[in-house]
């Protein structure tokens, strides 16, 4: 460890190590914050040195002890550096969103959610599944999206880097089973932290030549949907990290989970479209204000 805070001093409730990434704002703090309360060893990382000293202050002024370190899942050298940390419990956090029509999406867009959602998570994962299946114990938590499960217009990169994860999850549950490495993922639905908002406003920092001959007006676009509470979603995590909850896929809210599975079982009966019409996602971007809570 290079940081200057230490994993010497138990707590009362459990000795495990937690490596969670992206905990430098977002369900990534909230959730290091709740599991650090509850005595567990956290190692929070972020992708920036410059994250570093805001978190230790935000940690200090709960009264909490957190080991902090930079950790771009991007960056090869950080990624080796972390192989070297002894964990128990991965939560793979960390992640990105740009919205966009497909036929609109810079090339260098695509590639960047991918880098980050993707490959740097799993390229991670690796490390630590490869630790965890040869002593035979472990636990990898993806924080997917209901994004991974069903799409929405003008969020297809995003929830294509997220289809991929629930791919992988799915493949290393079934592969890591005889090795006692336990996988679960969450689906967060559609919560109010301002991602949301903010990948619908990426499109502002496009170059300007991408910016121009969109077939969609951006200026116009908005999150497509009310949005719940967050702190929902760092107490599933809680939960799901500690074993509380043993169920393997987590959407929250649970109030959004019966219309996912009709979503994601509507496309078996789906028919081709035969005349030009909006869909009502798409008109919902129009009609929405950004940060659009849902009342609950």
């Amino acid at each position: 460890m290079t940081s200057d805070n230490t994993l010497t001093n138990k707590n009362t409730a459990t000795d495990k190590t937690i490596l969670i990434t992206g905990a430098g704002s977002g369900f990534g703090q909230a959730v290091s914050f709740k599991l650090a309360q509850l005595g567990y060893r956290v190692i929070a990382t972020v992708e920036a040195v410059a994250q570093i000293q805001p978190l230790k202050q935000a940690a200090k002024a709960h009264n909490l002890e957190l080991v902090i370190e930079k950790l771009d899942i991007t960056s090869e050298a950080d990624r080796e550096l972390a192989a070297n940390w002894e964990i128990d419990i991965l939560v793979n956090n960390a992640g990105i969103s740009e919205g966009g029509a497909v036929v609109d999406l810079p090339e260098y867009i695509l590639r960047q959610q991918f880098e980050v959602n993707v490959f740097g998570t799993i390229l991670l994962t690796q490390q630590f599944a490869r630790q965890f299946a040869q002593r035979k114990s472990g636990k990898i938590v993806f924080i997917s999206s209901v994004a991974g499960l069903t799409t929405d217009p003008f969020t297809g990169a995003y929830s294509a880097s997220k289809h991929a994860l629930e791919a992988f999850a799915e493949a290393l549950n079934k592969e890591l089973h005889e090795f006692n490495v336990q996988i679960s993922t969450v689906n967060p639905g559609p919560i109010l932290t301002g991602f949301n908002d903010r990948m619908f406003e990426g499109w502002k920092h496009w170059f300007p030549e991408d910016q121009q001959d969109t077939l969609f007006d951006y200026d116009q676009l908005a999150f497509p949907h009310k949005q719940y509470d967050p702190e929902q979603v760092s107490d599933l995590i809680v939960k799901v990290v500690s074993n509380e909850i043993l169920t393997y896929r987590n959407i929250v809210p649970q109030e959004i989970a019966a219309d996912t599975k009709k979503q994601m079982d509507e496309v078996w009966e789906r028919t081709i479209h035969q005349q030009a019409k909006r869909d009502p996602l798409v008109q919902a971007a129009y009609d929405l204000e950004p940060e659009t809570p849902n009342g609950k």
